[in-house]
């Protein structure tokens, strides 16, 4: 499982002109699933999007656990793009939707059984997503 990460001073993801989910200061969080991806890895993800430690505190680095603030999340199937050869990305180590949609849900369900407020968007819809990084501070994780 893959995901991009961003410390936001909001952002926000449309579909068809609407805006189904939204977030003021937070994390957004694109996430794809590859093929050999499941619920464990899933999970993890949601406890390193959580606790990871990029925003600055009295103390040093604090997390949007400990800050409790909101997540964003944005099903991103484009992070499992293989562009080593040519020019025409290639999707095969991507998982089929059928079986990244249930793991998108999984990580969504994580983040809020540890008490995260959580945003989404629409599940293989054309989104619109806007944001305003807060450093830049992005981030590419991996379970």
């Amino acid at each position: 499982m893959r995901a991009v990460v961003s410390r936001v001073g909001t952002a926000a993801v449309m579909v068809e002109e609407a805006v189904v989910g939204e977030i003021g200061r937070g994390l957004l969080s694109l996430v794809g699933v590859g093929r050999d991806d499941d619920r464990d890895r899933a999970r993890a993800m949601a406890r390193k999007i959580h606790e990871l430690r990029i925003f600055p505190g009295d103390s040093g680095a604090v997390s949007a656990a400990d800050l409790g603030l909101p997540v964003l999340v944005v099903s991103q199937f484009t992070l499992y793009a293989d562009t080593r050869k040519g020019r025409r990305p290639s999707w095969q180590d991507a998982a089929p939707g059928e079986t990244a949609e249930p793991l998108v849900d999984e990580v969504v369900a994580e983040l809020r059984r540890r008490g995260a407020t959580v945003a989404t968007g629409v599940f293989g819809a054309a989104m619109q997503v806007s944001s305003v990084n807060e450093g830049p501070m992005t981030l590419l994780l991996e379970t």
